[in-house]
């Protein structure tokens, strides 16, 4: 049973920096993709950064140069660097992940079979 777990949320500045971490237990596909997915409250679930078995990244515009999506695979772990961190970045953050199909969807709709429970992330003026 896939099991995603995320960690390092919390509370922080403007300008100040994060970095959110997601294990991933018995998600073993050679072709998948991994995401960040956030949700503030009061709005819709949105796409923040994803990452694919070949490597490829993507990100939402508003987070391209501050925002970092990375993997270790060894670790079996997804990372996001959250640098220059705005309030409107606060939110619920979500690591997400999809196997073999998830070139059927864009990365940012949020199609996704496994999610974790999430990671508050809050970021004061």
């Amino acid at each position: 049973q896939v099991q995603l777990v995320e960690s390092g949320g919390g509370s922080v500045q403007a300008g100040g920096s994060l970095t959110l971490s997601c294990v991933a237990s018995s998600f073993t596909y050679n072709n998948y993709r991994m995401a960040w997915v956030r949700q503030a409250p009061g709005k819709e679930r949105e796409g923040v950064a994803a990452i694919e078995s070949d490597g490829t990244t993507s990100y939402a515009d508003d987070v391209k140069g501050r925002f970092t999506i990375s993997q270790d695979n060894s670790e079996n772990t997804l990372y996001l660097q959250m640098n220059s961190l705005k309030p409107e970045d606060t939110a619920m953050y979500y690591c997400a992940a999809e196997g073999p199909y998830y070139a059927d969807y864009s990365w940012a709709a949020g199609v996704y079979s496994y999610w974790g429970p999430g990671t508050q992330v809050t970021v004061s003026s």
